[in-house]
């Protein structure tokens, strides 16, 4: 991704492996500042994911495999290290996709590399197919981060907009803020202003207000576990946002790499989904925002039924959930995806 670093435009990933340590870009700390958390071992690898240093799946997945690669290096207990970095974030299957490729290749480091390399490469796939969705003077609408954070580089929602204003096509993104972390007025918006996209950060309950408007020409949202027929998890809201853009008549993409598809479920019902601590949502900057005797719920995602996406944006092309039978077939046919076992932790 491109960031100003003191009037320098520079090109920074969301983790990488250096000098045997996992550094990543702190995104709790973002847009504030750019900090860097280093990693040393699989605990501080486990406490990256669980408490949000880094989020978004492919990422998570990359972040677990160069966790385990430096965990071995530190001659950690290996069943331990895969144990507690897999009982992180239950819902994001690139997390599970990532820990069965290192086990079948014996979490060697190379193999991590490979994994990083493979899963930003196929997200600028992603990007160069979702930009034929993209006309000149489009209104996109995206729901949390989906951006080269969340995947080491380029991104997966954000991809297809990154590529679409690099060939010089005018185009408006609308940006969830994304309650109760903020993930989209924090780091969607800051990396869209990195790149020089315009955008408005908006409160989440005003998406309905501008698709009623005419004003939204298509959303893309990302994903962080997909099934076989096309239901998926995403962000809380996501399943909003579909709703009323089915209402309202406005194409719902989903962006997302083959990592992140799990065959081995056959719909929604089946996934897991993370609920987080209630302080999320009652506390904020340090201030309660409600009643001291007050409890909150804290669902981290929601499941949408396939019947409200349009397609599915992948590095193999575009997808219809009816069509993912052939998808499947197509990465089938892929080495690396073929190295990647779909069975969870």
């Amino acid at each position: 991704m491109k960031v100003n670093i003191d009037g320098e435009l520079k090109h920074l990933f969301a983790v990488w492996y250096e000098n045997d340590v996992v550094k990543l870009i702190d995104q709790r700390k973002l847009p504030e500042k750019i900090e860097v958390f280093e990693a040393k071992n699989s605990d501080d690898i486990a406490y990256a994911i669980k408490d949000m240093v880094v989020r978004g799946a492919p990422a998570i997945g990359v972040t677990a495999a160069f966790g385990l690669a430096m965990a071995k290096k530190n001659k950690e207990d290996m069943e331990e290290a895969v144990k507690k970095i897999g009982m992180t974030r239950p819902t994001a299957f690139d997390l599970f996709k990532a820990i069965n490729y290192m086990k079948a290749n014996n979490f060697d480091l190379g193999a991590a590399r490979r994994y990083s390399t493979e899963i930003s490469g196929r997200s600028k796939k992603i990007g160069e197919f979702g930009n034929e969705l993209i006309g000149n003077g489009s209104r996109i609408l995206t729901h949390c981060n989906a951006g080269a954070l969340a995947v080491v580089d380029w991104g997966t929602a954000l991809a297809p907009m990154r590529i679409a204003h690099n060939q010089g096509k005018n185009i408006f993104v609308f940006v969830d803020e994304t309650r109760p972390r903020l993930q989209g007025a924090k780091l969607t918006a800051w990396e869209l202003g990195q790149e020089g996209i315009d955008h408005a950060i908006i409160a989440d309950n005003a998406a309905g207000f501008y698709m009623r408007r005419k004003e939204v020409d298509l959303v893309i949202v990302g994903a962080d576990r997909i099934t076989a027929n096309g239901d998926f998890a995403n962000k809380i809201g996501t399943y909003e946002k579909a709703v009323l853009a089915h209402e309202n008549k406005i194409p719902f993409y989903v962006a997302a790499p083959g990592s992140t598809f799990d065959f081995s479920i056959s719909n929604g019902d089946g996934i897991p989904i993370e609920e987080r601590g209630e302080e999320e949502v009652l506390i904020v900057n340090g201030k309660s925002l409600g009643p001291a005797a007050s409890h909150a719920r804290n669902p981290a995602f929601d499941v949408t039924p396939n019947k409200y996406v349009t397609a599915f944006i992948t590095e193999y092309g575009i997808f219809r959930p009816e069509d993912l039978g052939r998808m499947k077939s197509l990465m089938d046919k892929d080495l690396f995806m073929k190295d990647v076992p779909a069975s969870t932790a």
